[in-house]
């Protein structure tokens, strides 16, 4: 595994494998890797020649207050799980790299943006959009692979990738969770002990809302939120933040809960840790 931090000597290779009819596979990441990170690898390993995995925290999609300071990093564990899982080169570019001096485009789409996540973090996508966007131009894949968990996140990537020409296909990969149903993020590692008892109740309140339209097909979306947030509300430690029921494409919230619909929900624990979570209905 090559780790490269600049982007011409990214360039060198990335065109020498092009040349030679390869196909290259990409993973961005911000690091501190778990399962659900190398399942997307496994992913991008499976359809595509040669996998790049990018590493880098973007200030940009955190907001004032957020957690940039303290999100957790382990540069030295990322290498050797990359490394073991035969990535063939570990892209981390450094601030000046992605962001140089002078920097000011933005890529904003304001629609996808605006909900959910959208509503308690107004600077997070325009982030992720441009971040993801410069990783692209530097990698220059033919496959990128993110998870569902974030499908915000996953369906404005998809709208970018229309809207900027960029040919590239983006393929999802479903959630990645823990045995007890927990799904996996980075930021697990900041709860402690009776938090993460606690956060099962975001998986529990999901399959209690996919179970409600397997058997009744249709329920109001305000009936089902109301059910889902009673279970949510149990734990003293979760302080809910949204759920909601939202069309699978455009995201637009739903008065009708159907099958094929996603709710999707993000909730703190003890003020201190944002986890989200979803399902297809």
């Amino acid at each position: 595994m090559k780790i490269i931090e600049e982007g011409f000597a990214l360039a060198d290779h990335i065109n020498t494998w092009k040349r030679a009819g390869k196909t290259v596979g990409f993973v961005p990441t911000m690091g501190f890797l778990h399962e659900g990170h190398l399942a997307l690898i496994r992913m991008a390993q499976q359809h595509s020649d040669i996998v790049v995995v990018s590493i880098f925290v973007n200030p940009k999609q955190f907001g004032p207050g957020e957690d940039l300071e303290k999100y957790p990093r382990d540069i030295e564990r990322d290498i050797e799980l990359a490394g073991n899982r035969n990535v063939d080169i570990l892209f981390m570019p450094t601030q000046e790299e992605i962001y140089p001096p002078g920097y000011q485009t933005t890529i904003s789409l304001p629609d996808l943006a605006k909900p959910l996540c959208g509503k308690s973090r107004p600077v997070h996508f325009d982030g992720v959009a441009t971040v993801v966007a410069k990783l692209f131009n530097l990698v220059q894949p033919d496959v990128a692979v993110f998870g569902k968990k974030d499908y915000q996140q996953l369906t404005l990537i998809r709208q970018m990738t229309i809207d900027l020409n960029f040919r590239i296909q983006i393929m999802g990969h479903p959630i990645v969770r823990e045995v007890d149903g927990l799904a996996m993020s980075s930021r697990n590692k900041y709860l402690d002990q009776q938090e993460r008892k606690d956060a099962l109740c975001l998986f529990q309140g999901l399959q209690h809302a996919h179970q409600q339209i397997q058997e009744k097909e249709k329920l109001p979306a305000a009936t089902l939120i109301d059910q889902v947030a009673q279970i949510l509300n149990t734990p003293k430690s979760c302080r809910i933040d949204y759920i909601e029921v939202v069309d699978a494409i455009s995201l637009a919230n739903k008065e009708t809960a159907e099958k094929g619909d996603i709710m999707a929900l993000a909730a703190f624990f003890n003020e201190k840790v944002r986890l989200i979570d979803n399902i297809t209905l």
